[in-house]
């Protein structure tokens, strides 16, 4: 009789995961606390606290389910501290035939995992159906394209599911209602409160471990905020959908000096876990539509990130791991700035987003893009310096998610094939789009000068620098024109603003040349229609 064990892992909080659809009454189900993914970048600490609340609660809702369940506590002496040796060891332990496990987030465990799949005790891999396209289907989609671009996987992804459909036509007439979903943030704007949810003895003893293991990683656990059941992601959708829908499209560009979240859902986190679908998220969100409690332009605006880039990014990681992962199409080579982890800086927009990312391990998909990506992008920082901090600093952060939006979509680190072209802006684009200008000490309007914007500079420097590889963009044709028509003696100038603004930021070392900050990982050594990042 065989006797499988099957292992959950941290992103995979469902009782729908196919592992555990076939589970055969011998079965023993492993959740495995372990300290090597706790470490190999220094995840904020608020990420570590929900990800093993949400085991801790899962298998509880397991075994009141009747199922046979070995948790792996943290501190449990017996534990390997790595995921696979804990996982073996228990299948010793339960004297199991085989391990059984579900396609992970990350290339990194997959490959070792099916490097194991023939060994005396093989691990037998699943794929993963809660998306709604596996790896397989985008590839399907892909073969035969010159350019995999998202708006017509996601219209395709729209026929497919009929999300957002009348008939062989989209709702509305239009596909896509981006253009009217930037709107920057009048003076005055009552955004309401999110939910808080109850820290119950298992939540706050997981706070507790955490404060204990992983306290000297960058962030807070004061600020701890989010959903460690299904019951509690359940009450944090219905809150998005009545509270927030209606008004998200609109401003989902903007940026508050003030308001970490504005009008986004935040349900990226528990969509990543397993404690909400996909499925219901978009078709919760369609329902508001078709019964009028929400305008279309902010549910299609919804719809997209989940139905389009969330299932996008996805396709292009497991296509293309692990050669992705070592893209760097510009050649940036800057390591990452210091304030990075500190937040200590003159230019409020990267303060402010660094603050909030550091008091609620959370920021916008604008900031990240924008604000924190676009000054990486500008100071050609290297993606895999820029990669392992967006992995290691948002509660949201898996790897297949992180890495095609980071290196694609941020830093245009693979040439393009994610956006048509890079995600570059001057100090106007923040001044437009939020609040944050009128409490900084430089200007947005002047390019030169000890007040000016350090932005603007280094958006010029960056068009310049990297003229070879974009000019012949169509897209930038406008771009690079201005910069022709401007004196000589103007781009000097701003060359040499940029140049001695780069010279004076203090950075960790450039990644592949240096010593690294202890305990980091780096990733280099690892063998819409207007494109926009899923947050």
């Amino acid at each position: 009789m065989s006797r499988p064990l099957i292992l959950v892992l941290g992103d995979q909080l469902s009782h729908d995961l196919p592992s555990l659809r076939e589970a055969p009454p011998e079965a023993v189900i492993a959740l495995c606390e372990v300290a090597e993914e706790g470490r190999y970048v220094p995840h904020h600490p608020q990420k570590i606290a929900l990800i093993l609340a949400a085991m801790r609660h899962f298998a509880a809702d397991l075994r009141g389910r009747g199922l046979r369940v070995h948790y792996s506590a943290l501190d449990d002496p017996d534990n390997a501290q790595t995921l696979l040796d804990e996982a073996e060891r228990l299948a010793r332990l339960y004297e199991c035939d085989e391990i059984r496990a579900v396609r992970p987030g990350e290339w990194r465990l997959w490959q070792a995992m099916g490097e194991r799949a023939h060994a005396a005790l093989p691990w037998r891999l699943m794929e993963d159906d809660r998306f709604y396209a596996t790896p397989e289907d985008f590839a399907a989609w892909e073969k035969g394209r010159k350019s995999p671009r998202l708006e017509y996987f996601y219209r395709e992804m729209r026929r497919r599911t009929g999300l957002l459909m009348e008939g062989d036509e989209p709702a509305g007439g239009r596909w896509n209602y981006d253009h009217d979903n930037r709107e920057p943030l009048p003076e005055r704007l009552e955004v309401p409160a999110p939910p808080r949810h109850r820290r119950d003895d298992v939540t706050r003893e997981v706070m507790t471990l955490v404060e204990e293991h992983f306290g000297d990683h960058f962030g807070d656990l004061a600020g701890f905020h989010w959903p460690v059941t299904r019951r509690q992601a359940l009450a944090d959708l219905r809150h998005f959908l009545a509270e927030l829908l209606p008004d998200f499209g609109r401003w989902q560009d903007a940026i508050s000096d003030e308001a970490p979240f504005l009008f986004h859902s935040r349900l990226s986190a528990a969509l990543n876990l397993g404690l909400l679908s996909p499925r219901e998220a978009c078709e919760g969100a369609e329902r508001e539509y078709r019964e009028g409690r929400a305008p279309l332009n902010s549910v299609e605006g919804f719809i997209r990130q989940i139905l389009g880039w969330r299932e996008y990014v996805r396709g292009l990681y497991w296509t293309r791991m692990p050669d992705y992962k070592r893209a760097n199409a510009l050649g940036a080579n800057r390591g990452l700035p210091a304030f990075y982890w500190s937040g200590d800086t003159e230019l409020r927009c990267l303060r402010r987003a660094i603050e909030m990312t550091r008091d609620n391990a959370y920021a916008h998909h604008i900031q990240r893009l924008m604000v924190t990506g676009n000054f990486a992008l500008l100071c050609d920082v290297a993606p895999s310096a820029l990669c392992d901090w967006y992995l290691a600093v948002y509660a949201d952060a898996c790897e297949w998610v992180e890495l095609p939006n980071t290196l694609g979509m941020v830093l245009h680190g693979d040439g393009g094939l994610m956006g048509s072209k890079p995600y570059c802006a001057s100090g106007k684009y923040i001044d437009r789009m939020s609040d944050h200008c009128r409490h900084c000490r430089f200007d947005p309007k002047r390019v030169v000068g000890d007040d000016a914007c350090p932005l603007n500079s280094l958006y010029w420097r960056f068009l310049e620098t990297h003229r070879d590889a974009l000019s012949g963009n169509h897209r930038m044709k406008l771009i690079y024109g201005s910069l022709d028509r401007m004196s000589d003696d103007k781009r000097a100038a701003m060359r040499a603003q940029a140049e001695a603004f780069l010279a004076g930021l203090e950075t960790e070392p450039a990644y592949g040349r240096g010593e690294h900050r202890a305990g980091y990982h780096d990733a280099s050594r690892d063998a819409p229609s207007d494109e926009r990042e899923t947050c």
